[in-house]
């Protein structure tokens, strides 16, 4: 399964974003590997329509399940037409919010 976690940094230390669309940002891991690779939010600084822009990616990258503190309304609406699960994450490192996906730990959104 390929996750995708948004973060403020680019490594599993780094402590989530709240933000999906506007994520610093996404860590994209493989649950099964435990390889992830780490990109930089390439709409962070877009004027409007972020959380559409990342669906896109998002969509484009093959996740199966998103990880992030908050999602925007448009966003929702393009992620789940598409079937990706959306989770809460937790204060704390995306490592730790990791676990708890796999724990089975984290609140559907």
């Amino acid at each position: 399964m390929k996750l995708m976690i948004t973060a403020k940094g680019d490594n599993l230390n780094s402590t989530i974003d709240e933000r999906y669309g506007r994520a610093e940002y996404f860590i994209f891991y493989d649950t099964e590997s435990g390889d992830f690779e780490a990109i930089k939010n390439p709409f962070l600084n877009d004027q409007g329509g972020v959380g559409v822009s990342t669906a896109k990616f998002t969509i484009e990258k093959g996740v199966n399940a998103i990880i992030s503190g908050s999602y925007g309304p448009n966003a929702t609406d393009v992620l789940k037409v598409s079937n990706i699960e959306l989770y809460k994450a937790v204060p704390g490192t995306v490592e730790e919010n990791i676990k708890l996906f796999k724990e089975g730990k984290l609140q559907k959104f």
